[in-house]
């Protein structure tokens, strides 16, 4: 495995991210399946793999986390979806909690250290890509995050309330003196009382790995602004929320993550932009079902919705249904104000270039500037035909009738280079 492994899995669609690994490390470990358990809000829980055999859960993964260093290895036997099979398990730090890679095996045979230590050095890599789009709030991960979030929700719901009541009611028959049988009775009661606590325990780590609570997250942005502000000799005053701003209300991490990715960059347009800004002051509040966010700073007051343009914010909040407003008074300042929807936008938009492969994103990167096919194929080292080939499938794929609407498209959602 080598740098360019490594560039080719994490450029690589969301969807097809996992897949990619597990063919670069199969080169080294082979497995016949994988797993994955990270605190990415697009999918927090992966699994790829063809088998017989079983596959795995999320609380099958979530047990393993204690026999791992923080950035090590573990291999052994692990029950996965309730059968033992031998198991190889890569942990990265680089996320916190630390990410988990568990690669399903079909023999015993120990995987020696010089074979393993690539492996999660890749992991690693893999795990900081992710990271950086969680906390950047990129574009093209936030609306197959909130669809997933939501679909993941109602699931969840279902599920509980399904088996909520079937075991409930199972419960009130068990527990009927006029039924016979009392040691049955008893271990038929301990049964169902444990898949309700099983149940109970699965449904709190799913919330754990897709929710935040308000004040936690504002903590994470003010220390990761504090490292910013102090070296540029700017004072941070924080209105730090308390329970009348809703600290203790829970976020789906998709809105605290793009709440923070665009207080951190209104907060260097305002100091990029702007001459004599000495002090910068944040707060947020969580109003009902919205998560409003506010910036000000005591500069000149001279900031531009366009200064907030070049740095992907509309962008960013378009696909969670957000809106960012700029009050900027000559001599008195600028204050931005910023609101992410806690929930679903009612008709929530996916980024339309997800069904686009990598050489695909970079033809069409070159379409939104305006670049002829000829020329194109020379940066790309590529035949003029083959480039013809890929425009057709991009417009295709996009169900485009032109260039000039796939490179709207492209600029729209942040792929134009």
């Amino acid at each position: 495995m080598d740098l360019q492994t490594a560039v080719e899995v994490i450029q690589a669609p969301l969807g097809e991210m996992l897949p990619r690994l597990s063919e670069a490390i199969a080169e080294t470990i082979p497995h016949r399946a994988v797993a994955e358990l990270s605190n990415c809000s697009f999918a927090p829980f992966k699994f790829r793999g063809e088998s017989p055999g079983p596959s795995a859960t999320i609380a099958d993964l979530d047990a393993l986390r204690p026999l791992v260093p923080v950035r090590g290895t573990w291999q052994g036997r692990a029950v996965m979806a309730g059968a033992e099979v031998p198991v190889v398990v890569l942990s990265s730090a680089v996320s916190e909690p630390n990410a988990l890679l568990v690669l399903l095996r079909a023999e015993d045979t120990p995987v020696p250290e010089e074979l393993l230590a690539p492996a999660r050095a890749l992991f690693d890599v893999v795990t900081a890509h992710m990271e950086g789009l969680r906390n950047e709030a990129v574009p093209a991960t936030l609306a197959v995050s909130r669809a997933a979030a939501a679909a993941r929700a109602m699931t969840i719901s279902d599920l509980g309330d399904a088996y909520g009541t079937v075991l409930t009611a199972l419960l009130d028959v068990l527990r009927d003196r006029t039924v016979d049988a009392a040691a049955a009775r008893t271990r038929a009661v301990d049964l169902a009382v444990t898949a309700l606590v099983d149940l109970r325990s699965r449904a709190e780590l799913e919330r754990a790995l897709t929710e935040e609570r308000a004040d936690d997250a504002f903590q994470r942005l003010a220390e990761s602004l504090r490292r910013v502000l102090r070296g540029r000799g700017v004072q941070l005053d924080l209105g730090t929320p308390g329970a009348e701003e809703g600290a203790d209300r829970v976020l789906p991490t998709e809105v605290a993550s793009t709440a923070g990715a665009v207080v951190r960059s209104a907060v260097h347009a305002m100091l990029d932009d702007q001459r004599g800004v000495r002090r910068v002051h944040i707060a947020w509040k969580v109003v009902a079902t919205v998560l409003r966010a506010t910036v000000r700073d005591d500069g000149p007051g001279t900031l531009s919705c366009g200064s907030l343009d070049t740095r992907r914010v509309p962008e960013r909040l378009g696909p969670l249904g957000g809106k960012v407003e700029v009050d900027a008074v000559p001599g008195w300042g600028t204050t931005v104000t910023i609101e992410v929807p806690l929930g679903p936008p009612e008709n929530p938009r996916e980024d339309p270039l997800t069904v686009l492969g990598t050489r695909e994103l970079e033809v069409l990167g070159h379409l939104a500037r305006g670049r002829r096919n000829r020329d194109i194929a020379g940066d790309l080292h590529i035949s003029e035909s083959t480039v013809k080939f890929h425009v057709a499938k991009i417009l295709e794929k996009l169900a485009v009738g032109s260039r000039g609407e796939a490179a709207a498209l492209a600029h729209e959602w942040g792929a134009a280079r």
